[in-house]
C-alpha cells in the first residue's frame, strides 16, 4: 500500500480517523468531526449536534461550523499533495463564511472541487511558486437545507 492510499484510509476509516484527530487535531476529535467521503472530486465531512458543538442558543457554534468546513477541504488538499509526491506546504490564509439557516441538527459538509484543488497543486510543484486556490465547502442538515457556505483559502508552495 503507498502513501496517499494509506493518508486515505487514514482520513475515511472510523477507527483511524479517531486517531488521528485525537493525536494531531483534538478539538476536531472532541467535536466529533467525521470524514464521510474522500475521494478525487473532494469530501464530505459531518458535525454532529449537540452539547459539543452548541452555542448559547440552541443552534450549531460557528466555529465547529468552520472546523468541519476547513477539514472537507483540508483532507483532498493533504491526500493531494502526498500523491504528488512532491514537498509542498500548505497554509490556510483566508476564511470566509456565509450562514444561511440556524444549524440545529447533524450536518454535512462537502467540498467539490478536489479537480480543481489537484491543478492548483500540480502548478505549484510545475513553477515553483507559491499558488493560491479558494475552496468552497457548502453546509448542509439532514433534511438539505443549506445552513452555510465558507470559502478557505489555500495557498500551495513546493518546498525546496
Amino acid at each position: 500500500m503507498n502513501r496517499s492510499s494509506l493518508y486515505k484510509t487514514a482520513f475515511t476509516n472510523p477507527f483511524a480517523i479517531r486517531a488521528l484527530l485525537w493525536s494531531k487535531l483534538p478539538l476536531a476529535a472532541f467535536a466529533g468531526l467525521r470524514v464521510r467521503r474522500l475521494d478525487e472530486n473532494g469530501a464530505e465531512v459531518t458535525l454532529p449536534a449537540g452539547w459539543k458543538t452548541q452555542n448559547p442558543f440552541g443552534s450549531t457554534y460557528f466555529a465547529a461550523q468552520a472546523m468541519a468546513a476547513e477539514m472537507s477541504t483540508g483532507a483532498p488538499a493533504l491526500w493531494f499533495i502526498e500523491q504528488s509526491g512532491a514537498n509542498v506546504a500548505s497554509l490556510v490564509t483566508g476564511i470566509s463564511a456565509r450562514f444561511n439557516k440556524k444549524a440545529t441538527s447533524k450536518a454535512r459538509f462537502v467540498f467539490a472541487g478536489g479537480k480543481e484543488m489537484r491543478a492548483a497543486i500540480d502548478q505549484a510543484v510545475k513553477s515553483g511558486e507559491p499558488v493560491v486556490f479558494t475552496a468552497r465547502s457548502i453546509g448542509t442538515q439532514g433534511d438539505g437545507t443549506q445552513i452555510a457556505e465558507f470559502a478557505v483559502e489555500w495557498s500551495f508552495r513546493k518546498r525546496g
